[in-house]
C-alpha cells in the first residue's frame, strides 16, 4: 500500500509538471502547427533530451553549482533569456508565415528542430533547479544510491512528458490547415507566438530563485 501511495504521489506530480504551460510546451506547439507532427515530434525529442541533460546533471549534483553560483545561474539564465527573445522577435517580424506552408527550401529539418528544443531546454537553468529540488522529494533509503534512483526518477518524468507533448502534438496538427488557410489568422498567431516568447525570456531574466 505504501509503495503504491508512493508512485501514486511522484506520477501525479510529474504529469501535473508536465502539462504546465512553459516555453517547451510553446516551442513544440508553434513548430507542430508551422510545419507538422513530423517536426513537432522532433522538437518535443529535442526538449527532452535537454531535461536529459539536467536530470543527468541532478544526479551528478551539477545542478547544486547553478543553485548555489549566483555568477553561473545568471551566465545560463540570460543566455536561455536571450535565446527566447530571438525567436519571439523573429515570429513578430514575420508576416504570417509561420503558420503557414513553409516556402520549400526554407523549412526547419526534423534535426535542427531537435537542436532547438535541445537548447531551449538546457539553457533555462530553472529547468534544472527544477529537478534538483523535485526529484530528492522522492528518493527513499535503502532502495538503491540517490544517483541512481534521481536518474530512475528522472527518466519516468521525461517519459511521461513525451507521452503527454506527442498527445499535444497530434491535437495540435488537426488544426494546422485551419491556420494556413487564413491569413490574419495565422499574422496574430505569430504575433501572440512572439509576445508568448519575450515574455517568458523576461520572466526567466527577472527571476533570482526557483520560487519566481
Amino acid at each position: 500500500m505504501e509503495n503504491t501511495s508512493y508512485w501514486l504521489l511522484f506520477l501525479s506530480a510529474a504529469f501535473a509538471i508536465n502539462i504546465a504551460p512553459g516555453p517547451d510546451m510553446v516551442y513544440i506547439i508553434s513548430k507542430t502547427i508551422a510545419q507538422g507532427r513530423k517536426i513537432g515530434f522532433a522538437s518535443s525529442l529535442g526538449v527532452c533530451a535537454g531535461a536529459m541533460v539536467h536530470v543527468s546533471a541532478a544526479a551528478l549534483g551539477l545542478s547544486a553549482i547553478l543553485a548555489t553560483s549566483v555568477l553561473a545561474f545568471s551566465v545560463v539564465k540570460y543566455a536561455g533569456a536571450a535565446y527566447l527573445i530571438y525567436l519571439g522577435i523573429q515570429a513578430l517580424l514575420s508576416k504570417g508565415e509561420t503558420f503557414e506552408k513553409v516556402v520549400e527550401g526554407t523549412e526547419v529539418t526534423p534535426l535542427e528542430a531537435f537542436k532547438q528544443g535541445v537548447l531551449i531546454d538546457v539553457l533555462n537553468p530553472k529547468v534544472a533547479i527544477f529537478f534538483m529540488a523535485f526529484l530528492p522529494q522522492f528518493i527513499r533509503p535503502g532502495m538503491g544510491s540517490t544517483p541512481f534512483q534521481m536518474l530512475e526518477l528522472g527518466i519516468i518524468v521525461i517519459l511521461m512528458a513525451i507521452v503527454v507533448e506527442f498527445t499535444i502534438i497530434l491535437l495540435a496538427a488537426q488544426a494546422t490547415e485551419l491556420f494556413r488557410r487564413n491569413r490574419n489568422l495565422s499574422l496574430w498567431l505569430d504575433r501572440i507566438l512572439g509576445t508568448v516568447l519575450i515574455g517568458l525570456a523576461v520572466r526567466l531574466a527577472l527571476s533570482d530563485n526557483l520560487s519566481h
